[in-house]
């Protein structure tokens, strides 16, 4: 087996998912794709006619994002027809796993150069516009095992790990306050590739958009619970609430402390990720020079009620794959899809604050889903180079119960 090598990355900035108000709203997300592909290969100075296939996750694959948006992005950016394309779901970690997979085929030998990344235009294909829900509207499965929205999933963590409001927001708070001055120093500048109309050739955006700069605990504090409503809601089988369903699975939590708000929770937001990923032959025959490579990656499952717990056994699995323990990794990226997420996955492994998510997370800057694993392994790998440091390990929650890690190496 051979290695896999990053060559090059970037990224659109992070815009508002909200139609008419997100600056990238306006742009197809096929065009967001389309933006990094061309970034990435002008950086690498990889000739295009070299890339045998492009590797996309999208979560919400319907309407403008369905269609396999890797194929039309590849057609979108103008790039040679014979470039394939494939797009992957696992959920909130398929930007993460699309890199994987293509990390395999470079490393197998099979494959010579890869990009790999993800797509999410919240904006214009929000969350739950395939119809599908969490279970494919599988009655039968429903009827099984009845998985509650994620929300409900990180106050049930909250509540069993004893995480008060003012841990969640003194979290959120610091995400916020990192994102502020990593923008301010310019550490994102390297990664982010602006993103003008298609049509017009006017800028829409070259910064990320959505973080608060200024934030404070105090105000952090005056937002609102987001699930409480969500959990007193009778949709289960019998007519039971999804708080009820939760404490049914989990008895130890006598009541559901609805702990997180829209402050302490991830941003919907749009935005694309592209990584060109290179096979030990396509170093040597093109003299190519890789920032890092992929040293393991792993995914593992977990309990679909919780759901958001997998991130602590997949690390613990691509650590072992490596031969390696949490305290040997320089810097880590937990998404921080909630912040109970995030402060039960340093607690299980036994990591300190200032080695994570040290230039802010998605609380901050937002979680395009299908895009924010490659988008987390840039900014590692960014931040590698910066301090002068080794080895990252980028890890995502993901729905129904999975977790998905990579661990990278600066060369």
């Amino acid at each position: 087996m051979g290695n896999a090598w990053i060559i090059e990355a970037s990224r659109t900035p992070r815009g508002r998912g909200k139609m008419g108000k997100g600056a990238l709203s306006g742009i197809h997300p096929q065009e967001l794709l389309a933006t990094t592909l061309r970034a990435t290969l002008e950086r690498s100075k990889v000739d295009a006619g070299l890339i045998e296939d492009v590797v996309t996750g999208c979560v919400s694959q319907a309407g403008e994002q369905g269609a396999c948006i890797a194929r039309n992005a590849i057609l979108a950016a103008g790039l040679p027809d014979d470039i394939t394309g494939v797009t992957v779901n696992r959920f909130c970690g398929s930007g993460l796993q699309a890199i994987n997979l293509a990390a395999m085929g470079v490393a197998s030998g099979h494959q010579d150069l890869v990009l790999a990344g993800g797509v999410e235009s919240m904006s214009r294909a929000p969350m739950g516009s395939d119809g599908a829900g969490m279970d494919g509207n599988n009655l039968h499965l429903r009827k099984k095992l009845f998985q509650v929205p994620q929300g409900i999933s990180a106050d049930l963590i909250a509540t069993l790990e004893g995480f008060s409001r003012e841990e969640l927001d003194r979290f959120a708070v610091a995400s916020q306050n990192r994102a502020e001055a990593a923008q301010k120093a310019g550490y994102f500048s390297r990664a982010l590739v602006p993103v003008h109309d298609p049509e017009t050739g006017v800028l829409a955006l070259a910064v990320d958009e959505f973080p608060r700069h200024g934030s404070t605990l105090e105000a952090a504090a005056k937002l609102e619970p987001a699930f409480v409503g969500m959990g007193a809601a009778a949709v289960g089988p019998n007519g039971e609430t999804l708080d009820e369903i939760a404490r049914k699975r989990y008895p130890a939590a006598a009541a559901i402390a609805h702990v997180h708000t829209a402050g302490n929770s991830s941003g919907i937001v749009d935005g694309a990720c592209t990584v060109l990923l290179a096979s030990d032959a396509a170093i040597k025959a093109h003299s190519l020079k890789p920032r890092a490579r992929i040293r393991a990656m792993a995914t593992a499952g977990a309990e679909p009620v919780i759901m958001l717990t997998a991130p602590t056994p997949a690390s613990k699995r691509a650590l072992a794959k490596a031969g390696m323990e949490a305290k040997d990794i320089d810097l880590w990226e937990i998404n921080e899809a909630f912040a109970a997420v995030a402060l039960q996955t340093m607690r299980n492994l036994g990591i300190d604050h200032e080695r994570v998510n040290v230039n802010g997370g998605s609380i901050a800057l937002g979680h395009p889903l299908g895009a924010t694993g490659a988008i987390l392994l840039q900014t590692a790998l960014d931040e590698l180079e910066r301090r002068d440091k080794t080895t990252a390990l980028i890890t995502l929650c993901i729905g129904g119960g999975m977790g998905i890690a990579t661990i990278i190496e600066r060369v």
